[in-house]
């Protein structure tokens, strides 16, 4: 493993350790009392285990998955790919930038967190990201190399101390949505949805391959094992931290009457564990430090989002200006930070779980056609019944409509009903591809 690996490692790691990310695994080890183990398991397949082989399995194709999604179909992966980068930048991920920010830095030091105040923070926050990603250079980049890390040298710290100071206590109590070791290991499943790491890693599956190809590597299969070594080196990592701080979590007290405060507030559990700890551990600079390193860590993660995606956005439809894309997407993430972070988390959960099936469905079907010989139609049938399936089901599961035969699907308990359905779609769909004239996918290697 040579010098470039390390680095490309650690940038991959950089990537996906995002400080937003931090408030999910405290509060789901808060929530799941003894059933923590199954859901922080859950947690880290869907939150680590899925990126990390997304991140790989887009070394396949030399063009990374914008090649490979063309291959299947031209429109489908501009479709898809669209859906992607506006989940994980201005309608989602952005927005939530900002508004992690505010729990972490305003709330604990003025003790409130009411929309003037989320308003008038935004305002500014925007506003820095407009002036830093209308002019592009250096700045965010050499203030994301120093942040990431102290950011990883407070969490390490914070995670020594909170061991000292809350690892001898029992572990909380279950919350209604854990009371099994089957239903703690669904809502980890899904709640590692929340982190959007996976269908990120799409998007920077690309990033990842075009660092490879930097250091000389030409070839799609020493492409694929060396994304490979630093994916798994950036999966260690990312492991460490959110099992330490979940655990964490799992081991504070946190009174019935608390928790209705903080819910009658609309303030983020995890965002208020997490400042706990600081202000335990260190005191008063504790919490100010952390606050201020994870805002802004926020910053340039909000920065470098707005920019992938005004680029991405430009690239295809070119008649308007990379600068247009970066106000409109600016404005629109103001728009929506203004709700609140659990009001952003809430709404996103639907269209995650819509997304995540077919991002998880992509990542598994390029390496079996890689491995076995496999018509376009194989692909494009099997998504289509993936996506009516998840369609179905969010729409059951929001009580939009009810549709009771999703409840009987098989591994419904675990949140995975799509995959039996995508398997059978596969079989049948190389079934029919016997009776239709196509080339079998081939992915570029040279």
């Amino acid at each position: 493993m040579n010098k470039n690996t390390w680095i490309i490692g650690f940038t991959l790691f950089a990537m996906f350790f995002g400080a937003g990310n931090l408030i999910f695994p405290p509060q789901l080890g808060l929530n799941s009392g003894p059933y923590f183990w199954p859901s922080i398991t859950a947690f880290a397949l869907t939150g680590i285990g899925l990126p990390l082989l997304a991140v790989i399995i887009g070394a396949i194709d030399k063009q990374g998955y914008i090649g490979a999604l063309n291959k299947i179909s031209p429109k489908f992966s501009v479709g898809f790919l669209i859906v992607i980068y506006l989940t994980i930048g201005p309608l989602f991920a952005i927005p939530r930038t900002a508004s992690t920010s505010f729990e972490m830095t305003v709330t604990p030091i003025t003790h409130t967190n009411s929309n003037i105040a989320l308003f008038i923070f935004t305002i500014i926050y925007f506003l820095v990201v407009l002036y830093l990603c209308l002019n592009p250079n250096k700045m965010v980049d050499r203030v994301g190399a120093l942040l990431t890390p102290l950011l990883l040298i407070t969490i390490v710290a914070l995670i020594i101390k909170g061991f000292i100071d809350f690892g001898s206590n029992t572990h909380s109590q279950p919350s209604s949505d854990y009371v099994s070791n089957i239903a703690g290991f669904s809502k980890g499943f899904t709640e590692g949805y929340l982190t959007m790491d996976a269908i990120a890693a799409l998007a920077f599956s690309m990033i990842v391959v075009n660092a490879v190809k930097a250091t000389g590597v030409k070839h799609a299969d020493n492409i694929f094992k060396q994304t490979a070594i630093a994916g798994l080196m950036a999966a260690v990592g990312l492991i460490f931290i959110y099992i330490c701080i979940g655990y964490i979590g799992n081991h504070m007290e946190v009174s019935p009457s608390q928790l209705k405060e903080l819910n009658s507030k609309d303030q983020n559990i995890g965002t208020y564990l997490l400042t706990t700890m600081a202000t335990n551990g260190f005191g008063v600079f504790g919490k100010y430090l952390l606050g201020i390193i994870v805002a802004l860590a926020c910053l340039t993660t909000g920065c470098g989002l707005t920019v992938s995606v005004s680029e991405y956005f430009h690239r295809i439809m070119p008649f308007i200006s990379y600068k247009s894309y970066v106000l409109i997407f600016t404005l629109l993430g103001f728009i929506l930070a203004n709700l609140g972070l659990n009001s952003v988390i809430k709404m996103s959960e639907p269209v995650l779980m819509i997304i995540y099936p077919l991002a998880i469905t992509v990542v598994l079907l390029i390496p079996i056609a890689r491995l076995i010989p496999t018509k376009p139609f194989v692909q494009r049938f099997t998504l289509l019944i993936v996506g009516v399936v998840s369609i179905i089901s969010v729409i059951h599961s929001e009580g939009w409509l009810t549709i009771k035969v999703i409840d009987y699907l098989p591994l419904k308990q675990y949140s995975l009903e799509w995959l039996p359905i995508a398997i059978l779609a596969v079989v049948i769909g190389y079934i029919i591809s016997i009776f239709i004239r196509e080339q079998p996918v081939h992915y570029d290697k040279e």
